[in-house]
């Protein structure tokens, strides 16, 4: 486990490490675990550009005037946009696009628990937000990232560490068991990665568990199922949650520490601590690109690997590939924006 005095250590160093002036995007960053994540980065980051998107314009003014008072040093752009569209997905990276040339992070949280309901697109809901529009920011995003000096990672935070069983005759998990969908989707969000790694090895791939933390997605639950989660939650919630600035500083340390390299270097993190080692990757080798770690920054364990193991044996990481590319082509007619 990477304690929080060592994070804490850890980020206190960024602004005196790396470069300053650093392209940051945040999506899904106007509530919850976004939002916290963003404003640390903000406070550590030496004149850091951040763009952010959300659903909610007055969020986004809220939270522009936080961050300016957080660092003045720093320039901050919202974007309102509904990201469970893949079709609005470019159109913010196209917007992104026009103004950048290189992206340091791409930090994805977007997310839904809302179960049987579709978008306009024929994407299953819940899915669309937590793979399909991330994704799809990445693959769009990925040549700016890799245009960038110094760090160059994508970080995703959903539930890493916790992969399982994919029911590869339903990947949209419509018909999956609840309880089941997401070590499916886990998996294929860490396969998804594992993937892009081998086309851009000089970038960093985090797929992360925050843990237990009021990350927001309880705010608006649909059907009686997900109600009941949300009394349930508000009771047990004060005794297992991980204080979301707690979170935001672990998230922080995942985005900048050099606990995370590439496979391939030039992605140039805040240097280790004492005690603090590199991390090993989902292939089991020590700094190898893609990581999926848990709510304390440690890697998964063996079952993961095994799992893992299993899936790219099975060709399975081209069967999420494809099956990503196939719709991606089916909505927008373009594999990337």
């Amino acid at each position: 486990m990477v304690s929080l005095s060592a994070v804490q250590a850890s980020n206190s160093r960024i602004s005196t490490t790396l470069d300053p002036g650093s392209v940051a995007v945040f999506v899904g960053a106007t509530s919850g675990i976004g939002e916290t994540s963003m404003k640390q980065y903000a406070r550590y980051s030496k004149a850091p550009r951040i763009y952010f998107v959300g659903r909610s314009q007055e969020a986004g003014n809220r939270i522009t005037d936080e961050l300016e008072a957080l660092n003045k040093e720093g320039s901050y752009l919202f974007i309102k946009a509904d990201v469970s569209l893949i079709k609005v997905v470019d159109d913010v990276c196209r917007d992104i696009k026009s103004k950048e040339k290189a992206i340091n992070l791409l930090f994805l949280s977007q997310g839904s628990l809302h179960f049987h309901t579709e978008t306009t697109e024929g994407l299953h809901t819940v899915v669309s937000l937590n793979f399909y529009s991330r994704n799809r920011f990445i693959v769009n995003l990925l040549p700016l990232i890799q245009q960038a000096r110094g760090l160059r990672r994508v970080i995703t935070i959903f539930a890493g560490t916790h992969e399982g069983s994919i029911y590869e005759d339903d990947f949209q998990a419509r018909k999956v068991p609840m309880m089941k969908a997401r070590g499916h989707l886990v998996s294929m969000i860490t396969l998804f990665l594992e993937a892009l790694a081998k086309k851009a090895p000089s970038v960093t791939f985090i797929h992360g568990y925050p843990g237990a933390v009021d990350g927001g997605l309880l705010r608006d639950p649909q059907g009686v199922s997900m109600y009941v989660m949300k009394i349930a939650w508000k009771v047990i919630s004060p005794f297992i949650t991980i204080p979301n600035l707690e979170c935001g500083e672990r998230h922080v340390f995942l985005a900048t520490s050099s606990k995370y390299p590439a496979r391939e270097g030039g992605d140039s993190g805040v240097t280790l601590g004492g005690g603090i080692t590199i991390a090993r990757g989902t292939d089991g080798e020590v700094g190898s690109g893609v990581y999926s770690v848990d709510q304390f920054g440690e890697n998964s364990g063996p079952k993961v690997a095994a799992i893992l193991s299993k899936f790219r044996e099975e060709g399975m990481l081209e069967e999420v590939w494809n099956h990503t590319e196939e719709e991606f082509k089916r909505i927008t007619g373009t594999v990337a924006a």
